[in-house]
């Protein structure tokens, strides 16, 4: 190796795995010039070892008393933090079974004993640098997918607050009803992933509002049947903006935004959808939509008291809203108003969390 190769590769640490102490120094000698070094008498001491001291590459002999090199390489790759590093046999077993079963429990190579420095040195620099370049492309993508997210976000926001922009009432009630859809979400069964998805579909629901005049949505009376007709629109108009992207979050925010003022007796709109032909998902951001509109000041109305408002629901449920859903939501009352208070003491002290911070630390996640 090149100084320089010779420098770059002191990055690199290597643990050696053998009983036989000879084996260790004809190995130490080979690669202590190029690589960091750690050494194991035994799979119980590299199991040991690998808990505290993670390595790039480990050299495990096979012929080991008490647990043999096929376990522990076993037992490496059954730990995710440890799976990724390569493992090279180095064993005077050279038989065709024995390799392939090396390679069955996750080894990369083969050394065979006695081992020849030249091949040694190479196949430790090929394994090292394949091992580099995966990490290196893995770090590259995990960064990039951090830059989709952020984008993602930063748009969830936007619509979210174009929905909203000439309502200037609504305090944090996207985002608060957006975590009570994800706590009713998880109560009904779905998952902690798809929960997450409709929490941050739901604040779009209203996105289509951005179509309605001013002259409607400011209306301080009660709109007459021509305008309620345009103020209805805002469904379609939110769900033909949304469905520009076919992403799974932006799929659903239109299905959300399309379906979230039909009711469970089909007496809703825009389709006069009943039962489960709404989308559970726009019956579960419904509810959520509603029972925080009733417990916020509004200026035309005083904040509702928590038990009227799930009251409120319960009267509701088979008519309105999906009656097994709100029976959920009334089964996580705890939850919903622990949530209540987190929110309304981020919108007294003016503050907006990320939009993966919907649900407090306190309430347990559930999968």
């Amino acid at each position: 190796m090149t100084t320089n190769a010779t420098s770059e590769s002191k990055h690199f640490s290597i643990l050696i795995v053998d009983d036989e102490p000879a084996n260790i120094d004809i190995l130490l000698g080979i690669l202590k010039p190029y690589y960091k070094l750690k050494v194991a008498p035994s799979g119980f001491v590299a199991l040991k070892i690998v808990e505290q001291f993670i390595p790039d590459l480990i050299l495990l002999d096979i012929m080991m008393p008490g647990m043999d090199g096929f376990e522990v390489c076993k037992r490496l790759k059954s730990d995710k933090r440890l799976a990724s590093i390569p493992v090279i046999f180095v064993t005077a077993l050279g038989q065709g079974e024995d390799e392939e079963h090396g390679f069955s429990v996750g080894a990369v190579d083969y050394i065979t004993k006695p081992v020849s420095p030249s091949i040694t040195l190479a196949r430790v620099k090929t394994h090292l640098s394949l091992a580099h370049q995966m990490k290196t492309t893995e770090a590259l993508v995990k960064e990039r997918t951090q830059d989709l997210l952020a984008s993602q976000q930063s748009a969830i926001t936007m619509l979210a607050a174009a929905g909203h922009y000439n309502d200037t009432d609504t305090g944090h009630h996207i985002w608060r009803m957006a975590a009570y859809a994800k706590l009713l979400a998880l109560q009904s069964g779905w998952s902690y992933e798809q929960a997450t998805l409709l929490s941050q579909a739901a604040p779009m629901h209203d996105t289509g509002k951005i179509g309605i005049p001013d002259s409607i949505l400011k209306a301080p009376r009660k709109l007459n049947d021509d305008e309620m007709e345009t103020m209805r629109t805002h469904a379609a108009i939110g769900h033909k903006i949304l469905s520009q992207s076919n992403t799974p979050l932006f799929s659903m925010a239109a299905e959300v935004a399309l379906y979230h003022h039909e009711k469970w007796d089909g007496t809703g709109y825009p389709k006069g959808l009943n039962g489960q032909e709404i989308p559970q998902s726009a019956r579960i951001v419904a509810i959520a939509d509603v029972f925080d509109a009733l417990t916020m000041k509004r200026p035309y109305k005083p904040a509702w008291a928590h038990d009227d408002a799930f009251d409120y629901l319960t009267k509701h449920a088979g008519t309105h809203f999906d009656p097994t859903l709100v029976k959920h939501f009334l089964d996580a009352k705890e939850s919903i108003l622990t949530t209540k208070q987190y929110w309304d003491k981020l919108e007294e002290e003016n503050l907006l969390p990320s939009i993966d911070s919907f649900i407090p630390d306190v309430i347990s996640r559930k999968s």
